[in-house]
């Protein structure tokens, strides 16, 4: 009975780890048709990872259905190949952390040497999920003057914020930011957000008030998902927003950054 007992606390915090995990990558989907809109099963379905290499390999389905699932986030190279239709590809789609990106794929007759290259952008309507969410690469946000320094509140002789991530809200529709005492998401309490790093909870469970003492650094985030409204159960725990930091992980180029400031009283 105590084996067994066992047993299932180690299966539970197994898939407890795993339902984690999947909060922060991405997903892509599709249906494979020909140019009068037929459905095609057993096509192969390729995302490459521009920045790694890294290849991941999927199937068409009798409904001519596919899907990436538990993709990293990053920029892809998508390709669809099935005997007697030209290639597919499509260069530049970027699959972000926690969401669903559909592109559908027409394949044209030919022969499979053949190539056909779409450049396109990411549809703006998704259609695969109701949230509201946005995704900021902190690529873009080093480019602008937000990342700052401020004095705390109540302390004027310490800093408050020091190119804190959370920054980013003053980018958002219905969301201010002004220091970790007044975080506002769509109206709703300061300090009632949830903060994961991929998927991880990060929240500083004691004063949420103080995020920045045990938060990372700008530097080591590649990107923020930030959920307003309509998220899924999974995304719980939180009132005013849901953020999830995927980490820069290694690539096939050696970089680096370095940051200097100052401030006066």
């Amino acid at each position: 009975m105590i084996i067994r007992s066992l047993l299932a606390i180690v299966c539970l915090s197994v898939f407890t780890l795993a339902a984690f995990a999947q909060t922060d990558r991405g997903t892509l989907t599709g249906t494979v048709s020909d140019t009068t809109g037929a459905v095609i099963p057993g096509v192969s379905i390729e995302a490459k990872n521009v920045q790694t290499g890294a290849v991941y390999q999927a199937g068409s389905s009798e409904t001519g259905n596919y899907t990436l699932a538990q993709l990293p986030a990053g920029t892809y190279e998508l390709s669809a190949t099935l005997p007697g239709f030209r290639r597919y590809v499509r260069a530049g789609v970027i699959v972000s952390v926690a969401t669903v990106l559909r592109i559908d794929v027409t394949l044209e007759v030919g022969a499979t040497g053949e190539s056909v290259t779409v450049e396109a952008a990411s549809p703006l309507l998704k259609t695969e999920s109701g949230e509201v969410s946005h995704n900021i690469s902190y690529d873009n946000v080093n480019n602008l003057p937000i990342l700052t320094l401020s004095q705390s509140v109540g302390q004027a002789s310490t800093l408050g914020n020091v190119r804190n991530p959370l920054q980013i809200l003053n980018l958002l529709p219905g969301a201010s930011f002004a220091n970790d005492n007044q975080l506002r998401v769509n109206g709703m309490p300061s300090a009632t957000q949830s903060i994961r790093i991929e998927g991880q909870d990060a929240t500083n469970g004691r004063h949420r008030q103080y995020n920045q003492g045990v938060q990372a650094s700008v530097e080591a985030i590649q990107e923020v998902a930030v959920q307003t409204s309509n998220y899924s159960a999974e995304f719980g725990q939180a009132g005013g927003g849901y953020f999830n930091y995927t980490m820069r992980s290694g690539t096939n180029q050696l970089t680096g950054s370095m940051e200097e400031s100052m401030t006066t009283s």
